[in-house]
């Protein structure tokens, strides 16, 4: 265990699977205390266990970003908990197509309300704890950089999870709370596997020819793990970040270059 962030109280939306739980990972490795939030209690209680396994303080919390009242209250019962909240990193959110005229169900609402509302929620909810020279870290995607035809609201909604980051950046400024995003390209995680899957089915192909395409525009050519990730979050959280602020980092093998 490292030392950089003993004392460092954090919490991490959708911290029970994927490239939560590898932030949550990382973060305890650097000597926080974590508090993982989500929706289902079974793998956040999983996420924890292994967690405190490795030895660091860590708590599940389970509630849902997008039910603004309920999220204020858990996020007081972490504050309480770990006795201070230092650290926010939105991580928690909703995958998947909906594009416009195209068959299937219309999950606007669901995503946009699930990646960018749930996000401000968790801000607005953390902000009242969170002290000066605290971190918040959002978690978008390479389409925040740019679109991809049937992902018009995970596009939109990722976009404007960079352009929250921005602006709430210099809001809190004088307070030195920096606020910075990072935009993961292919992770391994269930919800990647299931974009992957999406891209097979629509090409018709089998699973890992489809997989092939994928990481065909990754310059690197292959998937970034979880706890890549979580490193990058820990910098973020750490000292050495304390003058970045305002930016948008894309961690992606290369996918984009900007």
């Amino acid at each position: 265990m490292s030392e950089l962030l003993v004392g460092r109280r954090c919490l991490v939306t959708g911290g029970g699977t994927g490239i939560g739980a590898g932030i949550a990972r990382r973060l305890l490795a650097a000597g926080a205390a974590v508090a993982v939030l989500g929706r289902r209690r079974a793998p956040l209680q999983q996420t924890v266990a292994s967690l405190r396994a490795h030895g660091g303080e860590a708590i599940a919390v389970v509630a849902d970003i997008t039910d603004r009242q309920a999220l204020r209250r858990a996020v007081d019962r972490t504050k309480k908990t770990l006795g201070g909240l230092d650290v926010l990193v939105n991580n928690a959110g909703a995958g998947g197509g909906n594009g416009l005229g195209l068959p299937g169900p219309d999950r606007w609402d669901e995503i946009v309300r699930t990646n960018l509302d749930g996000t401000f929620f968790a801000i607005e909810a953390a902000l009242r704890h969170i002290p000066d020279g605290g971190r918040i870290v959002n978690i978008s995607s390479v389409l925040g950089r740019f679109g991809v035809p049937g992902y018009t609201a995970y596009c939109a909604s990722k976009h404007g999870i960079i352009g929250l980051g921005k602006a709430l950046a210099l809001e809190l400024a004088p307070r030195q709370i920096t606020v910075n995003t990072i935009c993961p390209g292919w992770t391994d995680t269930e919800m990647a596997r299931a974009g992957m899957q999406m891209m097979a089915d629509g090409m018709g192909v089998p699973f890992e020819e489809a997989r092939s395409t994928a990481l065909a525009a990754v310059p690197l050519g292959r998937m970034l793990q979880p706890d890549e990730i979580g490193e990058l979050v820990v910098w973020l959280c750490s000292a050495a970040a304390n003058g970045m602020t305002g930016q948008a980092i894309s961690h992606c093998g290369g996918q984009v270059m900007w």
